[in-house]
C-alpha cells in the first residue's frame, strides 16, 4: 500500500481495516498509525499468512477504497 496515502487518511482508513481483518485490534491499529510494513505483520500474525498473501490482500484492499 502507499504509505503517505495511508498516513495521510489514517483515522478513516482504521474503521475499513477493522471491517476487514476484524481480528486486529484497536491497539495494533493504534500502534500502526499508518506503517505498512507493521500492519503486514500483524495481519500475518493474526491471520496466519504468508507475507505475499498479506500484500495481495492489502493490494486488493487499496483497489477497493
Amino acid at each position: 500500500m502507499n504509505e503517505d496515502r495511508i498516513k495521510g487518511q489514517w483515522k478513516q482508513l482504521k474503521g475499513k481495516l477493522k471491517a476487514r481483518w476484524g481480528e486486529l485490534t484497536d491497539d495494533d491499529l493504534d500502534v500502526a498509525q499508518g506503517d505498512a510494513q507493521y500492519l503486514s505483520g500483524k495481519i500475518q500474525e493474526r491471520y496466519g499468512l504468508t507475507k505475499d498473501e498479506v500484500q495481495k490482500q492489502l493490494k486488493e484492499f487499496e483497489r477497493d477504497l
